[in-house]
């Protein structure tokens, strides 16, 4: 009875499972902080992963892989406070997201995206702590992860691109750009948000499909 508190199976993540918990509230906190900051670094190495497609000038970089793993191995509130710290990473000037870019994600055009990163790994950190990871059901966890990154993604997008434009890219992901860059070309229409030539150029060359 003593020990079922705080052994609970169905809590248990990889993490867990690799590091066990003392039962010590202060080195559990430190074993905590290190994974969580752990892992905020591991995600901002993934994200300079890319690897050429075939067929096409995009190519495939690590950030989605690297938010669904952090949550698959944290659980759901640490995973998505790792995330959260990549975020304050990148905004504070370091550059972790892809393409080694910084930012505050409101002026980035895969702001959508990165925020998303934070939402998927609570999501997927949640189903694994319940055991799904040991369970092919594991794939409903990481399709609404996707999902949660993909739409943020496509809807702070929209507001660089046309939506119909954002929307015909599927599962991609945009690689960050400063809004800063954007906005001179942007400004030169009387439309400011209408120069669908300029936007269109930048929304392409911009694009990066993320695993």
């Amino acid at each position: 009875m003593q020990a079922g508190a705080m052994t609970n199976p169905q809590m248990t993540t990889l993490a867990d499972a690799l590091w066990p918990r003392l039962g010590i509230w202060q080195r559990d906190l430190i074993r905590d902080l290190v994974l969580v900051v752990g892992f905020s670094f591991l995600m901002a190495l993934v994200a300079q992963i890319k690897v050429p497609f075939p067929g096409t000038p995009v190519p495939i970089t690590g950030q989605t892989f690297g938010a669904l793993l952090t949550g698959a191995a944290l659980g759901s509130r640490r995973g998505a406070s790792s995330m959260l710290l990549y975020v304050i990473w990148g905004g504070a000037g370091l550059p972790v997201f892809a393409g080694t870019v910084s930012g505050l994600f409101w002026t980035l055009t895969s702001g959508g995206y990165i925020i998303g990163f934070v939402l998927a790994a609570f999501i997927v950190g949640w189903f694994c702590e319940r055991g799904w990871d040991r369970r092919p059901g594991i794939i409903v966890g990481m399709f609404l992860g996707n999902i949660a990154i993909y739409i943020p993604g496509l809807i702070q997008l929209g507001f660089f691109c046309s939506m119909g434009k954002s929307a015909s890219m599927g599962p991609l992901s945009i690689y960050p750009r400063r809004l800063n860059q954007a906005l001179p070309r942007m400004s030169r229409s009387p439309n400011s948000l209408g120069n669908r030539r300029a936007n269109s150029r930048f929304c392409k060359r911009s694009i990066y499909l993320h695993i």
